[in-house]
């Protein structure tokens, strides 16, 4: 792939020379999205799942069937678990290891948004739209996860990127096929990548309309062929998979098939059982988390009208693709924010060329600044009723996180204040571009070590070692994956998924074989009244929840927890 390179007479944004702009920009965007890695673990909800299965994998080889300690776990393809065990072994370090995957899907994602509209239209308007969806606030903070949507952004991005090449600037089969296969990736990394052969939509309706700015390939095999390279990727792993659980006959596998292939796809969409929504849940996303952006839509809109009745295909492939996308999520009862994160990079595509004008804007540029100021005294007034007052809620946030966290919000907030008094209207963009940067950098800097010991439960399971000694082995009840990841020493577990009474039954047989060297860690409600807390040790809160130990003499003979399993699977704060 060539990337376009503005020429030496392009006209630059605010440096003397465009390349060294564009040059600026790749750094700025490498340390917004990467400053702080390596400086925490993974944290819940997905993160501790996701990088548990990566590290089954190095450790025990099992590449093709996800584990999640012993058992297996259906829910997700393999594909970002095998690309974070990639990044291990590339590394070393699985706290580095594990961002790198969502890292690498957002500064290509950038690199193709820029490549493209410059493509289209200008370095300026690239640039802008770049950067438009760098300090976007959805696409600032998601980026930042080791979660399986910034990767799937990545592969739907890249996929559309080959699509629009061959639609809109060929034809080029090359591209079209590039497409193609990157979107049959995107099934294997999350069953919906296949959505970004939804923009042929759109571009039947420009071909059957006449619309100008489109490549009009000739009808032929060529279509098929690149299509027919969307079944690469899938059968290369499905193929496998299928063979080696047919061949061995475990049951296991056979239910790992059928979850993957239905109980995870169709299923979950047609009949999910949680994050129910309305059909205008999105709407909502997007005028909250896709600020700044949201704020030029109300301009935006009827600019893209107006090109829609010009006929012209740049905007129609890019929008309808969009509306598209939004169609059939809104369709589904289960929606969740990240659902449509994928369509944020080809919104800023279609913002590109509009982009320059628009931040000329007086009005434009007072709602940006307003942002700007609203967010920065917000955070200013919050640390300080905190520091000065010591309301309930500050109180119980300072139980899972130190009080420094009140000076840091602080400083971030008055940070965002001289911002605004420095900048004022005029610069204003060039101001939100600043305040996300120091939001990002404080957050990774010292966020994330001030949070990482409760929110990664580091802490609770390095006590426990403490309280266990180095050589006793420590059995998890009612265990979360951050529980068994950043387990320190000799463990053993029982199941994830098992009930917690047939959990405990299990632990406690276990614990009785060697009471003298094994120690039941377990949640607080996962006992019940069946261990009696004045012979148990506790040993911390972390994610919002109650540890315990104990030894066989704090065990009540005979009893059976009553208790309920719990479904929640969120354990962020």
């Amino acid at each position: 792939m060539k990337f376009c390179i503005p020429l030496p007479h392009a006209r630059p944004l605010w440096l003397s020379s465009a390349r060294r702009e564009l040059l600026l920009f790749g750094v700025f965007a490498l340390l917004l999205l990467g400053l702080g890695i390596g400086l925490r673990d993974p944290w819940p909800s997905d993160e501790p799942r996701f990088a548990l299965v990566a590290h089954w994998m190095v450790e025990h080889g099992q590449w093709l069937f996800p584990h999640r300690g012993h058992e297996l776990y259906p829910d997700k393809p393999p594909v970002f678990m095998w690309l974070q065990a990639l990044a291990y072994l590339l590394t070393g370090s699985w706290r580095v290891a594990f961002l790198l995957p969502s890292l690498a899907a957002a500064l290509a994602a950038l690199a193709l948004v820029y490549d493209l509209s410059c493509r289209l239209w200008n370095h300026r308007s690239a640039l802008l739209a770049a950067a438009t969806l760098l300090v976007t606030i959805h696409f600032s903070y998601q980026m930042r996860n080791a979660q399986i949507d910034p990767l799937l952004l990545g592969w739907i991005t890249l996929a559309n990127y080959g699509l629009l090449r061959h639609l809109l600037l060929g034809p080029s089969w090359r591209w079209f096929a590039v497409g193609c296969f990157f979107a049959g990736v995107g099934v294997v990394t999350k069953g919906v990548g296949v959505l970004a052969l939804l923009m042929l939509i759109p571009y039947l309706v420009a071909r059957r309309g006449h619309w100008h700015r489109l490549a009009l390939p000739p009808d032929g095999w060529c279509w098929a062929g690149g299509l027919a390279l969307f079944l690469v990727p899938i059968l290369a792993w499905l193929l496998p998979m299928l063979l080696i659980a047919r061949a061995d006959g475990d049951p296991q596998h056979a239910e790992y098939v059928q979850n993957i292939l239905f109980g995870q796809t169709v299923h979950r969409y047609a009949t999910p059982t949680g994050h129910i929504h309305s059909p205008f849940y999105f709407l909502g996303i997007i005028v909250v988390d896709w600020l700044p952006l949201s704020l030029l839509l109300p301009w935006a809109l009827p600019a893209w009208w107006r090109r829609l009745k010009r006929r012209d295909a740049r905007f129609l492939l890019p929008l309808g693709w969009i509306a598209l996308l939004l169609l059939f999520f809104s369709l589904s009862p289960g929606k969740r924010d990240v659902y449509i994160l994928p369509a944020l990079p080809i919104t800023a595509l279609a913002l590109a060329p509009l982009l320059p004008g628009l931040l000329r804007q007086h009005r434009v540029r007072l709602a940006v600044l307003a942002l700007t100021l609203l967010l920065a005294t917000a955070l200013t007034v919050v640390a300080l009723l905190a520091l000065h007052r010591h309301p309930v809620w500050a109180v119980k946030i300072e139980q899972s996180v130190a009080p420094q966290i009140w000076w840091l919000l602080l400083g971030t907030g008055l940070a965002g204040l001289l911002i605004v008094a420095v900048t004022r209207v005029r610069h204003a963009a060039l101001g939100w571009l600043l305040f996300a940067f120091i939001l990002w950098a404080t957050y990774g800097l010292w966020g994330y070590p001030m949070l990482n010991g409760d929110r990664s439960a580091r802490d609770v399971m390095l006590h426990a070692r403490a309280i266990a000694g180095p050589d006793a082995t420590i059995g998890l009840l009612a265990w979360k994956e951050q529980n068994l990841l950043m387990a320190d020493g000799p463990v053993a577990e029982f199941g994830f998924l098992a009930p917690w009474s047939q959990q405990y039954a299990e632990a406690v047989a276990w614990q009785r074989n060697d009471p003298a060297q094994r120690w039941i860690f377990s949640l607080d409600e996962a006992m019940g009244a069946c261990v009696n807390r004045q012979h148990a040790t506790y040993v911390g809160h972390a994610n919002r929840r109650e540890w315990w130990m104990f030894k066989a003499d704090a065990v009540v003979p005979g009893c059976v927890p009553n208790v309920s399993d719990s479904e929640d699977a969120d354990d962020t704060p």
